[in-house]
């Protein structure tokens, strides 16, 4: 087994026979080419890390009455499946060391099953973590532009059937790419989802800034000298940056390699993008590590509630 191999099916294209991937190789002798040897220790330090910055989160949320609604909800999901991103790679990681240093002997049959298993939480945990913060982006937008029905559209009825609603589809999506892997549709469809996401969060994020602009140029505009249009604007425009910079610097690179697998896996520049498949996977535990910092320790009240957790203060 590979070092640290979630969605191990995805890892080497199937549509490539093993000796046009070496000649492809081959013809792309770069040293570039060669992939990157990240560490264990890299992937074990990054899903601590994630793990006990989530955990936090769950905890502070579940912990303040205050944060009892719809809104912290989705981000204590999307806590939720960022901590299982590192549960699972973590799981994984400690399945690969006992089994190649002889602590832990099983049939290869169950091996394949585990391994199975493991991917499929992490492929569900990915799906429902990326559906979450679509689903944050879609709760701001309603929070500033219907402020006055907010809990009226965004009743915890509500709230709670779109959580279970995503978590339902992530596990069901997640089995069928498994279990299907070969299928280029299903991949495309991974693909598009993606592809979905970061529109609607581009979109979403630019027109709630663009709102923002325009409330800050109507109050500038009666203030002599109009200051505060240009440090609210560069404010949401950093705020903007972060956002969807993170975002797609995190999980562009991974999508960007289904995209070539199902467009050139034979094509040398291909290979050699394939053999960054474990740079694409700190890059995913690295936006789990980041999430909390944008979402949830932000909010005054919860980094309150953080402290009283983490100084016991039940």
């Amino acid at each position: 087994m590979s070092t640290l191999a979630p969605l191990r099916l995805l890892r080497e294209p199937w549509n490539a026979s093993e000796g046009n991937q070496s000649n492809a190789t081959v013809g792309a002798s770069g040293g570039w080419c060669q992939g990157l040897d990240i560490p264990n220790e890299l992937f074990l330090m990054l899903g601590l890390v994630s793990l006990v910055e989530n955990l936090l989160v769950v905890a502070a949320i579940l912990k303040n009455r205050n944060l009892h609604s719809p809104t912290y909800y989705f981000i204590c999901c999307l806590a939720v499946s960022d901590m299982l991103v590192s549960i699972s790679n973590l799981a994984e990681m400690l399945l690969m060391l006992l089994l190649e240093h002889g602590a832990l002997v099983m049939s290869p049959s169950i091996i394949r099953h585990m391994d199975s298993i493991i991917d499929i939480l992490i492929c569900s945990s990915v799906v429902s973590s990326l559906s979450f913060l679509g689903v944050i982006a879609v709760d701001r937008y309603i929070t500033i532009f219907y402020a006055l029905r907010y809990h009226s559209i965004m009743t915890l009825q509500r709230a709670v059937v779109t959580m279970a609603s995503i978590w339902l589809a992530s596990t069901v999506s997640s089995t069928v790419l498994i279990t299907q892997y070969r299928s280029n549709t299903i991949l495309l469809c991974l693909i598009g989802f993606f592809l979905f996401m970061l529109v609607l969060m581009l979109v979403l994020y630019i027109h709630m800034f663009a709102l923002a602009r325009h409330h800050l140029h109507s109050i500038s505009s009666q203030q002599k000298p109009p200051t505060a249009h240009r440090g609210g604007s560069l404010k949401g425009a950093v705020t903007l940056t972060i956002l969807l910079g993170v975002f797609f610097i995190c999980w562009g690179p991974f999508f960007f390699y289904l995209i070539l697998i199902v467009t050139c896996p034979t094509n040398p520049f291909c290979t050699c993008f394939f053999s960054y498949f474990n740079l694409f996977l700190i890059l995913i535990i690295c936006n789990s590590v980041i999430d909390p910092l944008i979402y949830a320790f932000r909010s005054q009240e919860l980094r309150r509630t953080l402290r009283e957790v983490v100084t016991c203060s039940w």
